[in-house]
């Protein structure tokens, strides 16, 4: 089939684009009006299963499947894909009588599931079946039906799966929404899962993660000369100082702002000491909070560093925006 760019028409594309979001998004509210009694049955199925969730299917539903099985292992619900063309050859042996199938066919007599379904039937496996043929051989077969048909394809030809696999998704994604919230899922679960994403981080990473610690702390005593206060801040390069006592308890914190703000009043600092110049009662973070409540801090406060106590409120680290940038929570 040949193509000529010369012919190609923008508005023709555009019309087609918004006619198919159109027909997508009429199909999945089509779905809201149709969803009942079977849909909360296969969520309480599926919370009582001993074994996995096994997601099944051919084709464009087999690539809706297999999203619809992350989806349900991401959000605390143990899934997994099964190819049914690979069952007949051994995969099988995967599935458990404690499992619960989740077979997607839209037409509902995909040959390569039918083959597998007296199987299934066999070791009683119970079958939940996500079809747009309420009528099908797989919804006779399937202890729960949902009903995912659609009034007409997206595809101007009608026969590409596109509204119909976008009913499937968004039904897959409703079931586990509602399994999520039936199990208590929380943020943090779903940080656990994500440990690389960008949530897992913030939900994962706390204050001692990334602070600064050791010799890195720039820190000095409230008699601590002027001059040797501004060597500690430049040598440490966090921007400030914390000023404490002799048993690590902040006192107070000199920042570069603070440094700015008096010598643009002409003050002297030649003979001054940190306790002379310091800010006292600073903020401070806990080193087990975790490093977005630090961020939330700074930002609130407008400061870009802070000082990190224990839980005796003695200093044990301090952290400014690069360092959580470093780490990828900002």
């Amino acid at each position: 089939m040949s193509f000529d760019a010369a012919n190609f028409d923008d508005e023709q594309a555009l019309r087609l684009a918004r006619k198919t979001f159109e027909i997508e998004a009429a199909a999945v509210l089509d779905l809201s009006s149709r969803v009942g009694v079977e849909f909360a049955q296969a969520v309480r199925l599926m919370l009582v299963c001993g074994g996995r969730v096994v997601v099944m299917g051919m084709g464009k539903s087999g690539h809706i499947g297999r999203k619809i099985a992350a989806t349900l292992a991401s959000t605390g619900t143990a899934a997994m894909f099964v190819h049914p063309g690979e069952a007949s050859h051994g995969d099988l042996g995967m599935i458990k009588a404690i499992d619960v199938v989740l077979a997607i066919s839209n037409s509902g007599e995909s040959e390569e599931l039918m083959a597998i379904l007296p199987v299934l039937s066999r070791l009683g496996v119970p079958l939940v079946a996500i079809t747009g043929g309420p009528q099908s051989a797989l919804a006779r077969h399937a202890r729960i039906t949902l009903d995912s048909s659609v009034a007409q394809e997206a595809c101007p030809l009608n026969l590409a799966p596109t509204a119909s696999t976008t009913a499937q998704l968004a039904i897959g994604d409703a079931l586990a929404v509602a399994l999520l919230d039936a199990r208590g899922f929380k943020e943090e679960d779903f940080a656990r899962s994500h440990p690389g994403g960008a949530l897992g981080r913030k939900l994962l990473t706390h204050v001692s993660d990334v602070m600064r610690v050791g010799d890195e702390i720039p820190q000095v005593r409230l008699d601590t000369p002027f001059t040797e206060l501004m060597r500690e801040m430049s040598a440490k390069g966090l921007g400030a100082s914390a000023v404490v006592d002799e048993g690590r308890r902040v006192l107070g914190i000199f920042t570069d702002g603070d440094l700015r703000r008096l010598v643009e009043k002409g003050v002297d600092l030649r003979s001054s000491k940190a306790g002379d110049v310091m800010h006292a009662d600073p903020l401070t973070v806990r080193s087990d909070s975790l490093a977005v409540e630090a961020v939330a801090l700074m930002e609130q406060c407008r400061i870009t560093s802070v000082l990190v106590v224990d839980e005796a409120g003695l200093l044990c680290g301090a952290l400014n925006t690069n360092d959580l940038m470093r780490a990828k929570v900002i």
